[in-house]
């Protein structure tokens, strides 16, 4: 039996997008390999999770050993049969994978050189090397290299399901939306395992398809073979519940997952969000803490940052702002390119015209990143440039394709305000916040009092 994703096209009008994948367009069909009844987990109890650091540390330490073992197993293999160039591809997997478990993109470089050990030994036919290499691009977020090296796999090997993954992510993420739902399609066709379910409940999820989205991820869940893809069904759950507003259905989420694993630093996060939504703010910063400690990622140190300042603490928050900076310079410096995802951040916090810079291509180049989450950055980069008329057509297409995320309402409505559309503000800012009222510790705030001040105005 076969899932359909798509319809009509007034559910996927092309307008543009980010994260792994991030915008829609066009109503390219996708069906989905359907099956078992998704299971009510409803009844099901939640295993308490560690709250000591010792108990949070080694659960660190055992993901970190984890993600190491088959670094070592394969090296191993490799001083053995050293022409063994599949075994290379699989290394340079395996760096990736632990970039990825651990947050450091220091094992970036080995993944580049054990694909390129790969293809010097076997130079042609070698798809698990070129899905390798595309895997790698878009994990450092070159999506048009990821693009390219994925098309170069399907070119070798049409059955290549990991190419097809691959080339869905970049294409989502250039807002190129029929041709991604089609790399989708195959891929599920190819293998319908947790990677390609989980890329189907993305694209739902980015078409406001929310329930759908939600029943693909219990499936990934019920079919994950890891803690770790456990871990990232839960996650993902707890997400699409708390852009809802259904801070009871996140949490659940949340520590379901954080039962399966946890030392998962995204769990961590998502619980610290929900406390900081319940004004737990106390509870909220000590987990972002562990959290930022742990695996300082950009966004995390951002959020911990934003939560800070929100609880009237500038100085400290300042200092996160700072990490946030250093940290997105070294990740430049292991290959990854972080200025798309740092444009809000530079919109709020630092310099609207650098983030304006790097969301624009270069004359004549082709765009890093396109979409409902470029489209929104953009348009709240030019409302903190002055320049609301020209945020006005990013705003409107960042919502264009039903996209589920009160930031894209409020955004749109703070800038029909500046404008002078009160009307328009006045129904954007309550969707912001019917949607999610907790949608961020500082802008959500500013929503309820614009919305106030809108409100009086009119009276």
């Amino acid at each position: 039996m076969k899932r359909r994703l798509g319809g009509g096209a007034s559910r996927a009008r092309v307008l543009a997008g980010l994260i792994c994948v991030a915008g829609l367009a066009g109503a390219a069909a996708l069906a989905v390999v359907g099956s078992p009844l998704v299971r009510d987990d409803s009844g099901h109890g939640v295993a308490p999770t560690p709250t000591g650091a010792a108990a949070v540390d080694e659960a660190w330490s055992s993901a970190g050993r984890a993600a190491a073992a088959p670094v070592a197993s394969l090296r191993d293999r490799l001083d053995q049969v050293p022409g063994d160039w599949p075994a290379w591809a699989e290394l340079g997997l395996a760096y990736v994978e632990q970039a990825r478990v651990t947050g450091d993109p220091t094992s970036y470089p080995r993944a580049d050189g054990a694909f390129a050990r790969s293809l010097e030994l076997r130079p042609v036919d070698n798809d698990a090397a070129l899905a390798g290499q595309a895997a790698l691009a878009a994990a450092r977020h070159d999506f048009p290299g990821a693009l390219r090296a994925a098309n170069a796999a399907v070119a070798v090997n049409p059955f290549n399901a990991t190419a097809h993954g691959v080339r869905f992510d970049a294409l989502v993420e250039l807002g190129r939306y029929p041709e991604a739902w089609q790399a989708a399609q195959t891929a599920v066709d190819l293998r319908p395992d947790v990677a390609s379910l989980a890329r189907v409940a993305y694209a739902f999820e980015l078409r406001g398809e929310i329930d759908q989205a939600a029943a693909m991820l219990r499936r990934v869940a019920d079919d994950a073979t890891s803690a770790a893809d456990a871990a990232f069904a839960y996650f993902h759950l707890g997400e699409l519940a708390r852009h809802s507003g259904d801070l009871v259905g996140a949490d659940e989420a949340y520590r379901r997952g954080q039962a399966s694993d946890p030392p998962s630093v995204s769990l961590l996060v998502g619980r610290a969000r929900v406390a900081a939504a319940r004004g737990e703010s106390e509870a909220a910063l000590a987990d972002y803490a562990v959290a930022a400690t742990r695996s300082p990622q950009p966004w995390i140190v951002a959020e911990y940052g934003e939560l800070l300042e929100s609880s009237g603490r500038p100085d400290e928050a300042k200092r996160q702002y700072s990490l946030v900076r250093s940290t997105a310079e070294l990740m430049r410096a292991q290959g990854v390119e972080v200025d798309v995802e740092l444009a809000l951040f530079e919109a709020d916090h630092g310099d609207p015209a650098a983030a304006l810079a790097a969301l624009s291509p270069a004359p004549g180049g082709e765009p890093h990143r396109a979409g409902v989450f470029v489209d929104d950055a953009r348009a709240w980069v030019l409302h903190q440039l002055g320049r609301d008329g020209e945020a006005l057509p990013s705003a409107e297409s960042a919502l264009g394709l039903g996209t589920h995320r009160a930031l894209f309402s409020y955004h749109r409505g703070v800038v029909h305000a500046a404008l002078g559309q009160t009307d328009a503000a006045v129904a954007d800012l309550r969707a912001a916040l019917d949607t999610d009222p907790h949608f961020s510790p500082l802008h959500a705030p500013r929503a309820q009092a614009l919305l106030a001040s809108l409100d009086a105005s009119a009276r």
